[in-house]
């Protein structure tokens, strides 16, 4: 069956309002709600210093869609300065024909927990299909020739961790428009905790997993547009026999790379929800390794990434890491009773973190000095292990075997860190070929 024959593209009313009732938090709402670091809305009747891709692709008449049938990849975050939704003002306009929607990890409408996507739905104002695209190439791939798409258009605020799923959603979505001969579009944002650097170890290829399908570092310092360029010139023809997408990015306008989002103007809607403001992201890219411990992360909490800890954990953690007078960060003796994930409903003591200047803050490095610090003080709290027991999620998240086994051997933070340098040298060097903002 084509794609113009599926019954699953029956088309309603131009008009749109998908995410209307979505429980993702704006910057506004967040700082209504005083979430943590919640970006400032725009000056009343001034719009954001920076804009997005998608406000260069509108000024610009879609230019880069004329003629072309759409499949757009988003999700909350895929809205305009205005809070509108881009698949609300491209179905307004006859100059997009917009002809199904994708959902990544969490899905479109941002409504499910980690590890999961979205099921299939038809939007009854539109009688757009949206599909499920989380960690399934060949589904993806199947469904663009389908429904005898031209282009993919790609749309999603990222949190610049390489185990943030969305930039492998994008991965995957470029191989399948290179092997299709699909024109594939990147409407480009920040990278909100900064652009400056890259920082972190290196994925090696045998820690491969869907939070880290490709070398790059940790903290790759990129946005969504240039990593789409870096991905479709070296790592997409390796897995398609030398082919590649036909890629555009529509680029940033007013982005500096040194810069924190708050700076920007534009409004931060939560890309997952988990992650309601931009100091957790700026928390994630460390405080993530405590996915990979018996320690909770925070999950089931108002604070996630932030607080942490388990039952039993007391002030001595919270001493230790205060002692060591780590830059950019303070640490609050904090106990709290996650509603899901671990230990739900049960007591933790721990810690919350408070980044004090994200400039010097350091993620990774602080990530390895609690967990060095909880092995020491609370050995009883190990590793996630995956698989039966065969490998362990650190390995994963970190991409490198090495830091788990050196922090087993009782090395420092410091000692850790020493250990992916090479690797990290390599890789900024690659980085440097693909960035698009100086």
């Amino acid at each position: 069956m084509s794609g113009r024959e599926h019954p699953e593209r029956r088309r309603g009313p131009r008009r749109r309002s998908l995410l209307t009732g979505s429980a993702a938090l704006t910057g506004a709402a967040a700082l209504a709600a005083g979430a943590p670091g919640a970006s400032a809305a725009a000056a009343p009747g001034r719009g954001p210093r920076v804009r997005t891709g998608f406000e260069t692709l509108r000024r610009g008449g879609y230019a880069a869609l004329a003629g072309q049938r759409v499949g757009l990849i988003s999700n909350p975050t895929g809205v305009d300065a205005e809070l509108r939704h881009v698949v609300d003002v491209m179905t307004e306009d006859a100059a997009v024909d917009l002809v199904a929607v994708f959902g990544p990890e969490h899905g479109f409408r941002g409504t499910s927990q980690a590890g999961e996507g979205e099921d299939f739905f038809l939007d009854e104002k539109t009688g757009l299909p949206v599909y499920n695209a989380y960690n399934n190439a060949t589904r993806m791939r199947e469904r663009f020739a389908e429904l005898n798409l031209d282009t993919v258009v790609f749309d999603i605020q990222d949190v610049g961790a390489r185990f943030y799923t969305y930039i492998w959603t994008m991965y995957l979505a470029l191989e399948a428009a290179a092997e299709l001969g699909l024109r594939f579009v990147v409407l480009d944002r920040p990278n909100p905790v900064s652009g400056r650097e890259a920082t972190g170890p290196v994925l090696h290829p045998e820690n491969a997993s869907f939070v880290g399908l490709k070398p790059i570092a940790q903290r790759h310092g990129m946005t969504v547009g240039e990593l789409a360029g870096l991905f479709n010139a070296v790592f997409v023809p390796e897995a398609t026999g030398g082919r590649r997408a036909d890629l555009h990015v529509e680029r940033l306008s007013g982005w500096r790379r040194r810069e924190g989002y708050e700076a920007t103007g534009l409004p931060w809607v939560a890309p997952s929800p988990n992650m309601p403001s931009v100091a957790t992201a700026r928390l994630y890219a460390g405080t993530c390794y405590t996915e990979a411990t018996a320690l909770s992360e925070g999950r089931g909490t108002t604070l996630p990434f932030h607080l942490l800890g388990a039952p039993d954990v007391d002030h001595r953690w919270q001493e230790a890491l205060t002692a060591r007078s780590l830059p950019g960060v303070r640490f609050r003796e904090a106990y709290f009773k996650p509603t899901f994930s671990k230990w739900a409903g049960r007591t933790c003591g721990g810690v919350e973190l408070q980044v004090t200047d994200p400039d010097a803050f350091d993620p990774i490095h602080t990530a390895l000095t609690l967990i060095v610090e909880q092995r020491r003080l609370f050995p009883g709290y190990g590793w996630r292990a995956q698989d039966g027991g065969d490998s362990f999620w650190l390995d994963r998240l970190s991409g490198n075997r090495a830091v788990r086994l050196a922090i087993e051997d009782g090395a420092d933070a410091d000692d850790v860190t020493a250990l992916w340098q090479d690797d990290l040298r390599a890789f900024r060097r690659l980085r440097a070929q693909h960035l698009l903002y100086r």
